[in-house]
């Protein structure tokens, strides 16, 4: 079977925080440049890409790759692999706590033993039609 990636949804809040976290300290850097005398922007310039760095590799950098045997998922500098095999249950749920998914509108998977993690992928009905079609052939 052909590896199949999906895109986190996000949910328009989440991408407000996140996009808040990129756009307050870029600004908060480029006025200190500008209106502090002496100010060296090496160092500043360094600091603000490094801070804006993780919220855009959150935000762009969170999916789910089903393969023919695993799920790996992304979230940022963040990875899991879960085997199909492994997995006991899907369920829809709708959550705050914190997982690898960028919309409350999630999926909770059950692997393992007493494992779980919430994903949100974008296309839920297509993602749960794929990955059964993938556990049934292992079967």
């Amino acid at each position: 079977m052909e590896t199949v990636v999906y895109k986190s949804k996000v949910d328009g809040w989440l991408f407000l925080i996140l996009a808040g976290a990129v756009v307050i300290p870029a600004y908060g850097g480029i006025q200190v440049v500008l209106t502090v005398p002496g100010t060296s922007p090496g160092p500043l310039i360094l600091t603000i890409v490094l801070v804006i760095a993780l919220p855009l590799w959150l935000l762009f950098g969170t999916s789910y790759t089903l393969q023919a045997d695993k799920l790996l998922i992304r979230c940022g500098p963040l990875k899991w692999e879960i085997l199909l095999a492994e997995i006991k249950a899907i369920t829809p749920v709708r959550s705050f706590l914190s997982s690898p998914a960028l919309s409350m509108d999630r999926l909770r998977i059950d692997y393992g033993r007493g494992m779980s993690i919430m994903i949100s992928p974008q296309n839920k009905e297509q993602f749960l039609k794929d990955i059964e079609e993938r556990r049934r052939g292992l079967l």
